[in-house]
Formats: C-alpha cells, sequence, structure tokens
C-alpha cells in the first residue's frame, strides 16, 4: 500500500543512510502522500524500525508505512548491503518527519595476551 510512497523517496533516503553514518539525518515528508492511500483519515503515522546486522531487529508492529519501507530497503542490494555494515533506528513522527540515526555497533574487546598466556602454550 505505501510501496509507491516509499520508491518514491528512495533515492533520498539512500543518501540519508550513508549520510547518518556521520551525524543523524532526517527528512520532512508529504503527509498528503500518505493520507491520499487510505480511505479513512488519521493524522499521523509513526513508528520505528530498528535494522541490526542487515536484518530488522524490532519494528513497531501495526504500522503498514514500518513494514512496507522496511521490505523495500531491504529489497534494494546497496542498501541491504550498507544495513550489513552498519546498525541504524529509522523512526518516522506524527508530522512525517522522517528521522535516520545510525548505532554504534559493541565492539568485541580485543583478546591480550599476557606472559601467562604464553607459557601455557
Amino acid at each position: 500500500m505505501y510501496i509507491q510512497i516509499w520508491k518514491k523517496y528512495l533515492p533520498v533516503i539512500k543518501i540519508l543512510l550513508k549520510r547518518a553514518v556521520v551525524t543523524e539525518q532526517s527528512l520532512s515528508m508529504n503527509s498528503s502522500d500518505f493520507q491520499k492511500s487510505l480511505t479513512t483519515k488519521k493524522t499521523g503515522y509513526s513508528f520505528f524500525i530498528n535494522f541490526q546486522e542487515g536484518r530488522v531487529n524490532k519494528m513497531t508492529a501495526t504500522a503498514g508505512p514500518a513494514r512496507d519501507l522496511a521490505s523495500m530497503l531491504l529489497s534494494d542490494e546497496a542498501v541491504k548491503e550498507l544495513l550489513g555494515r552498519q546498525d541504524f533506528l529509522i523512526n518516522m513522527d506524527a508530522k512525517f518527519k522522517l528521522n535516520i540515526k545510525c548505532i554504534p555497533r559493541e565492539q568485541e574487546p580485543e583478546l591480550v595476551k599476557t606472559d601467562d598466556d604464553a607459557k601455557q602454550v
């Protein structure tokens, strides 16, 4: 239902995903795009999607726009590659502002070899 809307914004979202690695990004979207998609009037479409290791980790369960955005992003090879390298939180507020934030991955602590380890070998 919302795939056509997200396809319209995909080129901009790709750029914002790349820029979000450095600093949080946002995009003010046209509310009429979303309101045309439904026969009932709804005032806002707020949702969030958490991408971890190239997959959806958490998402607002009942939000159609969120499901369609996640599906479209994961079907694009360039975006899928970026989502595999970095973790992102994408959310849209009731005023149709899409926010994209890169979440640093937890670093595995490096194993430091001590003299005791060398003696055990």
